[in-house]
């Protein structure tokens, strides 16, 4: 609450003259901020000195390359997975997974004509999961950094921006040591729940490197009264399957991960909300405890309202990551029919777990800003159970051959529709060559366009 007389705002003395007045970062560099907190660290004519602020910022504030300040976010991630016991895997478990997958695949060629996909298998502790999946992070969450760095810098007032390089570099370096802060705590706590590389139905890990984490596979199982090994094998179908989909569909990585991208573009932040975000928050800190400012920068900083354009890309997103995991189901579904009595227990156990909110709907929400619909996957795996009925794998897999054949968001309100009226694999086999480039043609062209929008409004009807 204000008492002075005169300064409607609040203000302190030399506010007027603080670069940042009307930006998110106003409350820290003011007066009565952070530099007025250091004690005696403003400048000529009230200005903080920056400075000293950034010696008491220095583990958020090294020098990185590109948009997020990575060794931290990664620092934090390890630090949150040591905080639990997190033990190195055996050799008895590494022998056990290598034992899983190679029985998942042989299983799995019975289901499907796409060949193994797996070249190297590894049982991983929560902080190796951590270390193997940063590379693939990167790829995923660097577009939606940058263009939150760049909308910041883009949005300070020309005061600041003519105090020259070396302070937009800070404010640069500030604001991605944030983003990091915040997605080292996300893929910390993934790790702490995460079964495999390819759990949250992104290929995760190295190309071809089938991963399992055996403690996080032991907390799953509890309860379900099911044999650890039948566990095991289970998982171990599920990310043979992945690979195997992702190695015979070269464009699906690049698919899912342009879609996180058009999202990223379509960032449009809202600098008075994050500003009111910051004076509630860092009114009550201690700017010389670090704990203090990674507690403040907890929960979502920059939250971001959703523009059309990132609507549409969301969807793309959402919509791809269902088939894939229903193609998983599917294929895992017909590997353990007669094979695993507790195969339908298992999958059940998988589906509630992504109904409570699981590790995809969780991570994107905390890294990338989206929220995954996990009812999608059932209608998807019931999509490619009907396809397989109607025209036996080979027309189920042949989906993949191109995106534009992709089933789309209105598809999966009607899974049992998707290509009613297709061909089926035997009247494919009895048509020519040329027939059946020229439907395929007809197909692509008549279609979809793009990410599986219609051509026109007759084509929606």
């Amino acid at each position: 609450m204000n008492d002075k007389p005169g300064n409607p705002h609040g203000d302190q003395p030399g506010d007027d003259q603080n670069p940042f007045r009307g930006t998110p970062f106003e409350q820290i560099f003011s007066a009565g901020g952070l530099g007025g907190l250091l004690g005696g660290a403003g400048g000529a004519g009230g200005i903080p000195d920056l400075s000293a602020i950034m010696q008491q910022m220095q583990a958020f504030m090294q020098p990185h390359d590109g948009p997020l300040n990575w060794n931290l976010a990664t620092d934090i991630a390890r630090k949150q997975v040591a905080a639990s016991p997190d033990p190195s895997t055996t050799t008895a478990q590494q022998a056990a997974v290598d034992d899983a997958v190679r029985l998942a695949d042989l299983w799995l060629d019975a289901t499907t004509d796409f060949s193994s996909g797996v070249t190297s298998t590894a049982a991983w502790s929560r902080a190796e999961w951590v270390v193997g999946t940063t590379d693939v992070w990167k790829v995923l969450v660097e577009p939606m950094a940058a263009q939150a760095v760049g909308s910041i810098g883009d949005a300070l007032p020309e005061q600041a921006k003519a105090m020259g390089g070396p302070l937009i570099e800070m404010m640069g370096r500030a604001t991605g040591a944030m983003l990091a802060s915040q997605i080292g705590q996300g893929i910390g706590a993934l790790a702490g729940e995460v079964l495999s590389a390819s759990d949250i139905g992104l290929p995760l890990g190295p190309t071809g490197k089938a991963a399992l984490v055996p403690a996080n596979i032991a907390a799953f199982a509890e309860g379900l009264d099911v044999p650890a090994g039948d566990v095991l094998l289970y998982l171990a179908l599920r990310e043979a399957a992945h690979q195997r989909l992702f190695a015979h569909v070269p464009w699906l990585r690049d698919h899912l991960v342009g879609a996180v991208a058009d999202y990223a573009r379509g960032i449009d932040i809202d600098m008075g909300a994050i500003q009111e975000r910051l004076q509630g928050q860092l009114g009550n800190i201690d700017p010389s405890n670090l704990a203090d400012l990674q507690q403040a920068m907890e929960g979502g900083l920059f939250e971001i309202e959703a523009s059309p354009a990132q609507k549409a890309a969301l969807e793309r997103l959402e919509v791809t990551l269902a088939l894939v995991e229903g193609w998983v189901d599917e294929v895992v579904g017909q590997a353990t029919t007669d094979r695993m009595p507790s195969a339908t227990k298992l999958a059940e156990a998988v589906r509630r777990r992504r109904a409570s909110g699981g590790p995809a709907e969780q991570t994107f929400a905390t890294l990338v800003g989206l929220e995954l619909r996990p009812r999608r996957l059932r209608d998807a795996s019931t999509l490619w159970g009907s396809l397989r009925q109607r025209q036996g794998a080979e027309g189920r897999d042949g989906v993949w051959m191109h995106p534009h054949l992709l089933p789309t968001a209105a598809d999966l309100d009607d899974p049992l529709g998707f290509r009613e009226d297709a061909l089926t694999t035997d009247e494919l086999g009895t048509s020519n060559d040329e027939d059946f480039d020229a439907a395929l043609r007809d197909l692509l062209d008549g279609g979809t366009k793009g990410d599986g929008a219609p051509d026109s409004p007759d084509d929606e009807a």
